[in-house]
């Protein structure tokens, strides 16, 4: 299984490289779909949020590189990229992705919402066929281990949110929200939690604007706001002295027009645009402006480190559980490469044992039911108690990545290790031991 992950984030890239890759919702399947039709994709799954965008696919050995893909389907050019894209292969690629699920790898660490990013992308990419084998069980144990890690650790006990970041510098600014007006552009729930954090902190009327008015009136009534219509945005937006946006807009909802013409109609009065969009809903432009102050997902960056400190041993405990769960993958992973070998050799030494009973099967016609299934089980037994010794060897040897031992043992006992079927993989699912599977056989 060749696991390989591709991508770039806050840390890597700026916002102005990230937005031309980023990828809304409604087009995340077909862009999906682009992607297996890739040459040497076997699955895959693209996760694309205001602070990264990820291709995790599985790739047949000789399949070209996915700088190749990205280049074609965004049209940009692989040597921009470069500088800016980090690759993941194997178990650096499922550690990277459970750090990710577990938020680790976040601009806020312990920031929930990024962990029902990675589902919505794990749903897309299974809708439309691109995750069905091995991905599928790394994404799951990836589930797994998030919701451990939220679980058993105060890795998200305060507020870490990016629109919780993006309010509190926005109270750092005026010092106080009281009687401050807000405007939210975009009725998802970045903007929900956006106007959360607002009321919590004093703020006075809260308009609501979104291009669906039935989802902004949900909005707006619930937090005591009022909603106005999409269409009505430019002429009501200067009554606000904050403007929080966050629409899935491919270009600027804001320029730098219309901020001029918001600033006459204040009278000179300062507003402040804080963009947590990718793409951006506001023009860079906007920001030369005086009287404007305008603050984007990296601005964030700098409010977002003030956390970190706080969080870093809650942060160790889940890197720890990250690492344990890799190392059970790795495990894993060597005890699948000779699960062929465990099933052939089983399945030889039961086809030898039916050969005798069958061979002696006239001398047993006298016994009872009851000493007939005394044979069928010390035969059984016995085979059992044969297997014991080279299936553990054959294990230990897998699990140390021994190969001349494990074909030692493949020599010795003549078994060739062909694929297995899908009922037989489906013993090995679950990283039962094999111990387990002896006691049961």
């Amino acid at each position: 299984m060749n696991i390989v992950l591709l991508g770039l984030n806050h840390k890597t890239a700026p916002i102005e490289l990230r937005e031309r890759l980023a990828i809304g919702p409604q087009q995340l399947e077909e862009a999906t779909r682009s992607l297996m039709q890739a040459p040497g994709v076997l699955e895959g799954m693209i996760l694309s949020t205001c602070n990264r965008v990820e291709l995790l696919t599985s790739l047949e050995p000789d399949a070209p590189h996915l700088m190749d893909f990205i280049g074609s389907y965004f049209r940009i050019d692989p040597n921009l990229l470069a500088p800016h894209i980090y690759e993941y292969r194997q178990e650096n690629a499922v550690r990277h992705l459970f750090r990710v699920a577990c938020s680790l790898d976040s601009m806020v660490i312990g920031e929930p919402q990024i962990l029902g990013q990675v589902k919505s992308s794990y749903l897309a990419a299974r809708a439309t066929g691109a995750i069905r084998g091995h991905l599928d069980k790394v994404l799951q144990r990836a589930f797994v281990v998030a919701k451990r890690v939220r679980t058993e650790t105060q890795i998200g006990n305060s507020s870490v949110s990016i629109a919780s970041v993006a309010v509190e510098l926005a109270r750092k600014i005026f010092g106080s929200l009281q009687d401050k007006k807000v405007l939210i552009v975009g009725a998802g729930k970045m903007s929900e939690q956006a106007a959360r954090h607002l009321v919590n902190q004093g703020a006075g009327a809260v308009l609501v604007a979104n291009r669906t008015h039935e989802r902004a009136e949900q909005l707006a009534q619930r937090f005591g706001g009022r909603a106005i219509r999409f269409d009505d945005l430019y002429a009501s937006a200067d009554q606000a002295d904050i403007i929080i946006t966050s629409t899935g807009s491919a270009r600027p909802v804001f320029r730098r027009e219309h901020a001029q013409h918001f600033l006459q109609q204040r009278r000179g009065r300062p507003m402040f645009f804080i963009d947590i969009a990718v793409p951006r809903d506001v023009d860079p432009e906007v920001n030369k402006l005086d009287g404007i102050f305008l603050y984007d997902i990296d601005d964030l960056q700098s409010v977002a480190g003030s956390h970190l400190k706080e969080r870093g041993k809650e942060a160790e405990v889940a890197e720890a559980m990250i690492l344990a769960e890799v190392t059970k993958y790795q495990r894993r992973l060597h005890a699948l490469n000779v699960a062929p070998e465990i099933v052939q050799l089983q399945q030889s030494a039961e086809q030898i044992r039916q050969a005798e009973l069958r061979r002696v099967a006239s001398r047993l016609q006298t016994l009872s039911p009851e000493q007939q299934a005394a044979v069928e089980a010390l035969t059984r037994g016995l085979v059992n108690k044969f297997l014991h010794q080279p299936v553990q060897a054959i294990k230990a040897a897998a699990t140390e990545g021994n190969v001349v031992a494990v074909d030692a043992i493949r020599e010795a006992f003549g078994v060739s290790g062909q694929r297995l079927s899908a009922a037989e993989e489906d013993i090995f699912d679950d990283f039962p031991e094999l111990e387990d599977q002896e006691r049961k056989s």
